[in-house]
């Protein structure tokens, strides 16, 4: 199977940081993942497995908390009534359609590690948006946001927590949704 390391996780890492959390997008089934890794629980209707991994200590010293990597089929979603969540989700077969469907660019890169190697998937050019400190949605900002608009919320609160500016029609989206 395919296995990328996706989202906040790789924009912290490009940008120096340390990632709060680890997610990771791959083309094998919620069932598939759970046959790799049998501690795992799935308990949702958006192809998202808990993998529990054992969390270490500065030491090395392993504790006796788990952390949770969330691990996604590569999915693209259809209308959200509500403005918050997908009313269907549907597993895509490449990771360039899982990626389409992220809310901002910095958040739609993607990261393969194998041995010592590593390869970056950035269909949407994120690392140019984290280099020059822009937020931008992934396609068309008034979709995006009629999808969900927490995400207004997140180009906030990224904005004030990076120091990011958001791109003018991304601005102008929010503005726009929020009268």
């Amino acid at each position: 199977h395919e296995a990328y390391i996706v989202g906040g996780c790789v924009r912290d890492l490009i940008m120096g940081l340390a990632p709060k959390d680890w997610d990771v997008t791959t083309n094998a089934k919620p069932e598939e993942i759970q046959k790799l890794f049998p501690d795992s629980f799935y308990e949702n209707e958006f192809g998202t497995v808990g993998v529990k991994v054992e969390k270490f200590l500065p030491n090395g010293n392993p504790e006796r908390e788990h952390d949770v990597v969330e691990v996604t089929t590569y999915r693209i979603e259809s209308k959200y009534s509500d403005k918050r969540r997908p009313d269907v989700v549907n597993f895509a077969k490449t990771l360039e359609e899982d990626l389409s469907r992220r809310d901002f660019t910095m958040n739609a890169i993607a990261l393969r590690v194998h041995d010592s190697d590593f390869a970056i998937a950035d269909p949407h050019k994120g690392q140019k948006d984290i280099k020059n400190k822009i937020i931008r949605t992934v396609g068309d900002p008034h979709a995006r946001f009629d999808e969900d608009a927490l995400r207004m919320m997140r180009a906030i609160r990224f904005h004030a927590e990076l120091n990011f500016e958001i791109e003018k029609n991304t601005f102008s989206a929010i503005e726009k949704y929020v009268k």
